[in-house]
């Protein structure tokens, strides 16, 4: 059971190094320029705090297994929103990046749609029984 736990833990982890390592590029873009580079750009901030929302919620809900899923929500969304918010503050030392509110706001729409996505998995799953 222990290992179960590290690695969730681990998966989170991971996922958070890897948007430190990007988040440290100087410079993110795309070769497309323009509005496509900037719907990639932010469509992958989006994909990328669903993703660590899903994570975080499957590590949180294993290692607090009396928890009511209501509270672990609400706990895998404060922790990605607060690792957002700490992103950007990491990007404000980062050679020509620097911190934006609305990438929290942005990064915060993905935590959203990790949550929209488990739940409708929920559902069709409950459905099919």
């Amino acid at each position: 059971m222990r290992n179960k736990y590290l690695n969730d833990w681990f998966a989170v982890i991971a996922w958070c190094s890897l948007i430190f390592y990007l988040s440290s590029v100087p410079n993110l873009r795309t070769d497309f320029g323009g509005l496509l580079d900037l719907i990639l750009r932010k469509g992958a901030h989006v994909t990328e705090y669903a993703v660590l929302f899903l994570l975080s919620r499957r590590a949180f809900g294993n290692s607090f297994d009396t928890w009511k899923p209501a509270k672990v929500h609400f706990a895998a969304a404060i922790f990605s929103i607060l690792y957002a918010a700490s992103d950007e503050f990491h990007q404000s030392f980062v050679p020509t990046r620097g911190p934006s509110v609305a990438d929290v706001g942005i990064d915060s729409a993905g935590v959203a749609a990790g949550y929209i996505f488990f739940s409708s998995l929920k559902i069709f799953q409950r459905a099919e029984k």
